[in-house]
């Protein structure tokens, strides 16, 4: 258990907990505290029990990886537990953000709480992002025209399902149909979401909250093709949010 030691002395700090009453919040003595901390002992399982409780952090996280560089926004909360979210930064400490690659999307929803498959993807840097923690993730198919099949949508992890915003789009990690781009909206009455498309020849449906393993918001789109013409007519940009019905007299009047 050659992390355990740092790791706890690491996230008795993030807590800027003295080592007094960090034993104390654990039901520990001081001593104890500052043996593990110090590599003198090794807590045994009843110990790590504890601190998987107290920090929400599965037992082999704690004792199989380096935390010492992680922060609590390195952390993501799905369901009662935290898992770690690795954060990777360039040499200037410029956050990178992961690429999901198309052929690998498939098995995100087997590998998104994995720290070693978050850490093998592709990452790039986008200076004009806003704060938060981004991921890149293809977009198949045509049910959110005009984004395109093959599109990239670069989007903000939220970590708060309360946080989520009637009408906006999400990328949506479900435990039943893996990864979706959606327009969301809350459906409280049935303690979940409502996905739509913005192509109206699929149909809207509903996910449980509890099904709902990871919620990204929108901040950009990246196209990977090149738009013809004809799809960038005025009238065709009305019929579509006509379809949406979103009222832009505006343009109307333009037009």
């Amino acid at each position: 258990m050659r992390n355990i030691q740092k790791n706890i002395k690491h996230l008795r700090s993030l807590k800027s907990f003295s080592q007094e009453r960090f034993a104390e919040t654990l039901g520990w003595s001081r001593s104890m505290v500052g043996s593990y901390e110090e590599g003198r002992s090794e807590p045994p399982i009843d110990r790590l029990i504890d601190l998987s409780d107290h920090f929400k952090l599965p037992i082999d996280i704690l004792v199989k990886n380096d935390l010492t560089q992680a922060k609590d926004t390195s952390f993501m909360q799905v369901g009662n537990q935290r898992l770690l979210f690795p954060i990777t930064v360039d040499e200037d400490d410029n956050e990178l953000i992961e690429i999901i690659p198309t052929k690998a999307s498939a098995g995100y929803l087997a590998g998104y709480a994995d720290p070693e498959y978050i850490e093998q993807l592709e990452k790039i840097k986008l200076p004009f992002l806003p704060t938060g923690t981004h991921r890149a993730f293809p977009i198949k198919g045509d049910s959110m025209l005009p984004v395109k099949d093959g599109s990239y949508i670069v989007a903000k992890f939220v970590d708060d399902i309360n946080d989520v915003k009637d009408g906006r789009t999400y990328v949506v990690l479900t435990k039943n149909d893996g990864l979706v781009y959606k327009r969301v909206s809350k459906h409280f009455t049935g303690q979940g979401l409502l996905l739509s498309s913005d192509n109206k020849a699929y149909a809207p449906f509903h996910v449980q909250l509890e099904d709902v393993l990871e919620l990204w918001e929108f901040t950009c789109c990246i196209n990977t093709q090149e738009y013809d013409e004809k799809e960038l007519k005025l009238s065709s940009i009305m019929a579509m949010f006509r379809e949406l019905q979103v009222e832009l007299e505006a343009v109307k009047r333009m037009s």
